[in-house]
């Protein structure tokens, strides 16, 4: 019964990591509209996230993107911190990041305008 069990509960983690859902969020600041995606569910280890940037509706892909990805000291755990610059890649801005650990991480977006104003946004993902 104990080993059934064991099944049982292994073939549900294993459903629920196959069949998660991609990341996408969306938002807008000071005017511009900010979306974060991925092709697939976030997962400890190496992610691909894509930002799209767009200003009254249109995307604009001149701003230096840079995202950090953080998960805060708790006990018996040391702060975590990934940066990573966004690379245009067919028009969204491509970053990579390796989470170490699942858990909810904190996000720092910056981008940079050609007007030199730099604009944050915030938010978190789970993994």
């Amino acid at each position: 019964m104990k080993n059934l069990f064991k099944l049982f509960a292994g073939l549900l983690i294993a459903f629920n990591l196959v069949h998660a859902d991609p990341l996408l969020q969306e938002g807008s600041k000071n005017g511009y509209d900010v979306k974060l995606s991925s092709e697939k569910s976030l997962v400890v280890g190496s992610n691909d996230i894509f930002i799209e940037l767009a200003k009254d509706g249109a995307s604009f892909t001149d701003a230096k993107v840079k995202i950090k990805f953080y998960m805060p000291e708790m006990p018996g755990m040391p702060y975590m911190e990934y940066e990573g610059k966004g690379k245009l890649v067919d028009g969204k801005y491509l970053v990579k990041i390796n989470f170490t650990m699942g858990g909810t991480w904190q996000y720092q977006l910056k981008f940079k305008t050609e007007d030199g104003k730099v604009h944050k946004v915030r938010g978190s993902v789970n993994i």
